[in-house]
């Protein structure tokens, strides 16, 4: 285990070791979570985790699947009318 200082400008530089480990870069920006007692700090994600739905999983919303014929024809009705 490791320890680390507090500036007096409320900073402190995580261990090389550390960094290495977990392929932080300079700029690496973090979520501060305060649990009471401890202080955890998280890479902040740009974007929401993504979930993937396997493909051969019901959907959420099902609805009725179209045929290319069924689309094909819904094409044609729409362009009929311009």
């Amino acid at each position: 285990m490791e320890t680390v200082a507090l500036s007096s400008k409320g900073q402190f530089v995580l261990p090389k070791s550390i960094r290495d480990l977990h392929h932080w870069d300079t700029g690496t920006r973090f979520v501060v979570i305060d649990r009471g007692s401890e202080v955890v700090l998280k890479p902040a994600t740009p974007f929401a985790p993504t979930e993937f739905e396997s493909p051969d999983s019901c959907p959420l919303n099902p609805v009725k699947r179209l045929s290319l014929a069924d689309m094909d024809r819904a094409i044609a009705a729409e362009a009929s009318k311009k």
